[in-house]
C-alpha cells in the first residue's frame, strides 16, 4: 500500500494518513481545515466523501489486485466542523469474481459517526505489487 499511497497526490494534499491496512480493511484519518468548510461553516461534503473514497480504495486494493471504484454512495449523518479529526474505517462486505462491496464509516474525534459510505469495486488488469523470482514483494 506504500506505493499506492506515494502515488496518491489527492489524498496526500488533503492531509489524509493511512493508520491501518489489512486484507479487505483500511483506516485513514484527516484533520478538517478551515479551507474545507462551506458557506454554512461546516465541512463540505465532498471532503468527507473523499476521505471515505480513499479509505475504500486502500481496502479494496489490499488484496494486491489493481482495483477501482465502480459505484459509491454516501449518507451524511452529522455535520463536521473545522478542527474535527475524522477517521474512516473500511471493511469488505463481499468479494467475488471481479467485484467487491465495501462499507466505510466516518467518525469524528468523539467516536460519533458522521457519514456512512458504501462502495462497489471492480478489479482491473494487473497487480499493485510486482514479485521477484523469490516471491518477495517490491
Amino acid at each position: 500500500m506504500r506505493v499506492l499511497y506515494e502515488q496518491d497526490r489527492a489524498s496526500q494534499s488533503l492531509g489524509m494518513r493511512i493508520t491501518r491496512v489489512a486484507p479487505g480493511e483500511a483506516e485513514m484519518t484527516m484533520q478538517v481545515r478551515a479551507d474545507m468548510t462551506n458557506g454554512h461553516d461546516i465541512c463540505h461534503g465532498g471532503f468527507v466523501f473523499a476521505l471515505a473514497d480513499s479509505t475504500f480504495a486502500f481496502a479494496c486494493n489490499s488484496h494486491g489486485d489493481s482495483t477501482v471504484a465502480a459505484a459509491a454512495s454516501i449518507d451524511f449523518l452529522a455535520p463536521v466542523r473545522a478542527g474535527d479529526r475524522l477517521t474512516a474505517t473500511a471493511r469488505e462486505l463481499w468479494r467475488g469474481g471481479r467485484s467487491g462491496l465495501y462499507e466505510i464509516v466516518v467518525a469524528n474525534q468523539r467516536g460519533e459517526s458522521v457519514a456512512l459510505f458504501r462502495g462497489r469495486s471492480q478489479r482491473v488488469r494487473g497487480r499493485l505489487v510486482a514479485e521477484d523470482a523469490t516471491g518477495d514483494s517490491t
